[in-house]
């Protein structure tokens, strides 16, 4: 939802209905992950996707029945599914997809939600999608400060559960369905709630203030990452320089990494190839909890920095968390192509693809 905010609070704001299909849960090689949406405004406008294209026709007419019967659906398609070539998701994957209708007097939250999604405020909005009680029943839950409106339909038992559940997922950043009982107990599954976590944006923390960083911090913002370029030399870590980045920092890289929150969303690409900022940086970087460190430099200069970091005190575990080289082997040169080895190496520990030629793999095309 986060990708079509704009046009569907213009929706919103005008006092109709539209509707809102949002996808749930994916099986083998659906081509969108969960909380990927798409709206039907009352005019038949349409914003966003589920699939890419390949159920978008059949999601757009459920979309305009859900607004003019007020009751929200849980669709599926697939190859379980014996119209899935005729909705045309003939790639192989199955898609849930909740497809519920939007107003000011369905959702009078939504106002509120959306201006928080676009201040970064940490949030996640939870909606039954199946069960005996109220499909469509939605609950808003706020990180930082236990407050949450609305109510599932099942009692406080249940709300509190959600509640629990969805401020672990959201201090994670994860999005999914989870299944309980009536009264919110744990390990049943009379009721699935689907829980869309709205985090702010993982870091990608760039160090090195070269002409490789910009390309690396114009691919990360690309891929949805909070892009920081840090380096201690104030006449090359400069606005100008960085025009993709979010934030431009002065200041010694290790002192700036030990200082700036860090979590398993974090992403750290060490580019600085020089040792008196390396290892200082590095010592830091690999006893935090980030979930991708990277290095740029030769195997010789990789060995080197190994060695220092031992001279350090780190562990051979600390160490096998380094990605160096960093990137794939794509055979980059430029800092461009460089920056795409890295975006593709991220992509790949995201999802968990070989890094194969899709050509010379089977299977499912799409992990997750």
């Amino acid at each position: 939802m986060r990708d079509i905010l704009d046009p569907i609070t213009k929706w919103w704001d005008a006092g109709g209905t539209f509707g809102l299909a949002t996808v749930v849960r994916t099986f083998s090689s659906a081509p969108r992950e969960p909380g990927a949406a798409m709206a039907v405004a009352p005019d038949g406008e349409v914003t966003g996707s589920v699939s890419g294209g390949c159920v978008e026709g059949a999601v757009y007419e459920v979309a305009q029945e859900v607004c003019q019967t007020g009751q929200a659906r849980l669709e599926i398609y697939g190859v379980s599914d014996d119209t899935a070539f005729s909705v045309g998701l003939t790639c192989g994957g199955i898609l849930h997809v909740f497809v519920e209708p939007v107003s000011a007097e369905l959702f009078p939250e939504f106002g509120e939600v959306a201006a928080a999604i676009r201040a970064g405020v940490p949030l996640a909005v939870a909606t039954v999608i199946e069960g005996p009680g109220q499909v469509g029943a939605r609950r808003v839950i706020w990180a930082a400060d236990d407050r949450a409106v609305g109510t599932l339909g099942a009692g406080d038992r249940l709300d509190e559960a959600v509640d629990d559940d969805a401020r672990g997922m959201l201090a994670q950043g994860l999005t999914g369905v989870r299944h309980y009982g009536a009264h919110g107990e744990r390990r049943l599954d009379d009721l699935a709630v689907f829980v869309h976590s709205f985090a702010p944006p993982p870091r990608m923390l760039v160090f090195g203030a070269i002409d490789f960083a910009a390309a690396v911090a114009r691919a990360g913002k690309f891929l949805g990452y909070h892009v920081t370029v840090c380096d201690a030399r104030p006449i090359f870590a400069t606005r100008a320089r960085f025009p993709d980045a979010d934030e431009v920092v002065v200041e010694w890289p290790h002192r700036y990494l030990a200082s700036t929150p860090v979590d398993q969303r974090t992403v750290i690409c060490v580019l600085t190839h020089d040792p008196k900022f390396d290892v200082p940086l590095l010592e830091v970087a690999l006893r935090t909890p980030a979930g991708y460190i990277g290095a740029m430099g030769s195997r010789r200069t990789h060995d080197d920095r190994l060695a220092r970091l031992r001279q350090a005190g780190l562990s051979e575990d600390e160490l096998a968390r380094l990605r160096s080289p960093i990137g794939l082997d794509l055979g980059a040169r430029t800092p461009e192509e460089t920056a795409v080895s890295v975006a593709a190496e991220l992509i790949q520990l995201r999802w968990g693809g070989s890094g194969q030629p899709l050509t010379d793999t089977g299977g499912r095309i799409h992990h997750g």
